[in-house]
């Protein structure tokens, strides 16, 4: 019988079915690679003050959140970023229980208010 040169497929942890990437891991797994992948909060100078912003993964985003940019629920498994004032008035903690979910294009299009 002649030999196949097709590569086989693995089964078990390593391959076959779910296995995610190449190494054998998901994002799940491996929490490490969403925080590579989207970092830390960055933090962003506007003509409307100090922003904190934080990307979220597909996989991080669990809830419908609305939009402020365009008033649209944000569906959960879709990519957005969240932001919060750096320099607020009544503290840090104030801002962050102040912080908004936002689509990626509507964060990078809003206007400002304050515009001179």
């Amino acid at each position: 019988m002649p030999r196949s040169n097709r590569p086989r497929r693995r089964t078990g942890p390593a391959g076959g079915k779910g296995a995610g990437n190449k190494w054998g891991r998901t994002a799940e797994e491996d929490p490490g690679l969403d925080r590579a992948r989207f970092g830390l909060a960055q933090r962003q100078s506007a003509p409307d003050g100090e922003w904190n912003i934080r990307r979220i993964s597909p996989s991080r985003a669990a809830k419908d959140y609305t939009c402020p940019g365009c008033s649209l629920v944000i569906k959960p498994g879709v990519e957005h970023l969240v932001a919060w004032r750096e320099d607020s008035l009544f503290g840090a903690e104030a801002a962050l229980a102040e912080r908004r979910h936002w689509h990626q294009h509507c964060w990078n299009t809003r206007s400002y208010r304050y515009r001179s």
